[in-house]
């Protein structure tokens, strides 16, 4: 049993090593994280019985079977709901919604601005995924900060302000969805009790990086569109963004009333997007031209981004393997007696953890880890899962590479790690810690 379990961790670690040196081999890790989940699983059919006391005689097959089908649901759940969520955000970006949110942060002010990039991404993470955020966010400073010295103290505020708006909200983050979908936080308990620790980790750092900035901003000349030109009218364009991120608002209401999953409430979401839009385009004077065309939910959806869905497959069915081994059980009980039962030092130390690694497998496996209990902080809403939830998500901003925010922003302003490093790490750090005092004063104080 120990051999085989050795194997099975040894796999998983070669694995995790690949994925975290993507930049380097050039192998996309959606391939790695597929073959770590068929690798694990291969070997654990060796000997299954050792894991699965009924899996024994003709019994094997069936209890492989329901095992392999109750994790993969699980996991497909999130799944779902991701390529929705995805697929609403790319219907509003295509159809110009988002130009609605550019014309609300222009200002001539450089401070003002920050403020209003700060406050808009942080929201706006809230309901969409931080990285879609981040891009939007990029491609409206690069119409309105013409500045490259000024541009970076922007991008890097968008780096942070998404990933602490990600923490607060069900919907906000991968992690906050996966934690949702298991039914370990609330919609309302994590909202209740993250808003304000996720508010400090962003103003914070924004209070510090404003006095980078001063003056008025001299707007940038001959750039791009800032989003790409729309067949829609401008109310047609309004009622998209407000389906699309109202919809995505209104998921955990629906779950609340319904008690059905969220990627039911996304797929209705999605539904009526598509209808609406269906609706506007056959209407069009000319619909059968290609650019309305390609801007139809029937070609966006055939763009989402599978490599990521599968990364997310293959690495949480991964994860599943080794919890179904035992082995994140027993590291979790190593690490509450390292910690001496202290959460805030346990997810503390996983929040720096994500700055440096995928935060989605590291929260994979604390969900393997620790058992949810009725009572205590690993009860649903307890300490330890909104400290999770927080941590995993805001850990990311202190480092460039640490969040799926950091990297694109840092592929499309060209910061260099060091620079992020030396000039802001040290800013998010100091948001984080005030953050998570934030929620010490909430739990014990107020």
């Amino acid at each position: 049993m120990m051999t085989l379990t050795v194997a099975i961790v040894t796999v998983f670690c070669i694995g995790y090593f690949f994925i975290a040196i993507e930049s380097f081999t050039k192998i996309n890790k959606a391939a790695i994280a597929l073959l770590m989940f068929v690798a694990t699983w291969t070997l654990f059919m060796l000997a299954p019985s050792v894991y699965l006391p009924n899996a024994v005689g003709e019994q094997v097959g069936p209890v492989l079977t329901e095992t392999l089908e109750r994790h993969l649901g699980s996991t497909s759940a999130t799944l779902f709901f991701l390529m929705g969520a995805m697929t609403i955000v790319e219907v509003v970006d295509q159809n110009g919604g988002f130009n609605f949110v550019r014309d609300m942060i222009q200002t001539r002010s450089k401070r003002t601005l920050l403020w209003r990039i700060a406050f808009m991404t942080f929201f706006l993470s809230s309901v969409l995924d931080n990285l879609t955020t981040s891009i939007v966010m990029i491609m409206i400073l690069r119409k309105l900060v013409s500045e490259r010295k000024d541009r970076i103290i922007y991008a890097s505020l968008v780096i942070i302000a998404a990933n602490s708006g990600g923490a607060f909200s069900p919907i906000g983050d991968v992690t906050t969805i996966m934690l949702w979908n298991k039914g370990v936080i609330t919609s309302a308990g994590v909202i209740g009790k993250l808003l304000i620790p996720s508010l400090v980790s962003m103003m914070v750092p924004a209070y510090v990086l404003s006095f980078s900035l001063k003056g008025q901003l001299k707007y940038a000349a001959n750039r791009p569109q800032v989003m790409p030109a729309s067949d829609m009218t401008s109310a047609q364009r309004k009622i998209i963004f407000f389906l699309g991120v109202g919809g995505l608002i209104f998921v955990p209401v629906f779950k609340s009333i319904t008690q059905l999953p969220p990627f039911v409430g996304i797929l209705l979401v999605l539904g009526v997007l598509w209808t609406v839009t269906e609706v506007f385009y056959a209407h069009l004077k000319a619909p059968e031209e290609k650019g309305a065309m390609q801007k139809r939910v029937s070609k966006i959806i055939t763009r989402i981004d599978m490599p990521t869905i599968l990364f997310f497959l293959g690495i949480l069915m991964a994860v599943a393997c080794l919890e179904t081994t035992g082995v994140l059980t027993m590291l979790g009980r190593s690490l509450e007696q390292v910690a001496n039962g202290n959460h805030y030092l346990i997810t503390g130390i996983i929040g720096v953890l994500s700055s440096i690694v995928d935060n989605v497998p590291l929260v994979a496996a604390c969900m393997g880890m620790y058992p949810v209990a009725p009572v205590s902080s690993m009860a649903v809403d307890g300490i330890f899962w909104q400290l999770l939830a927080y941590c995993a998500g805001v850990g990311g901003s202190l480092l460039i590479i640490g969040s799926a925010a950091g990297v694109v922003v840092m592929g499309l302003e060209k910061i260099t790690f060091g620079w992020y490093m030396k000039h802001i790490s040290w800013i998010a750090l100091l948001g984080y810690s005030l953050g998570m005092l934030c929620y010490w004063v909430e739990k014990t104080i107020l």
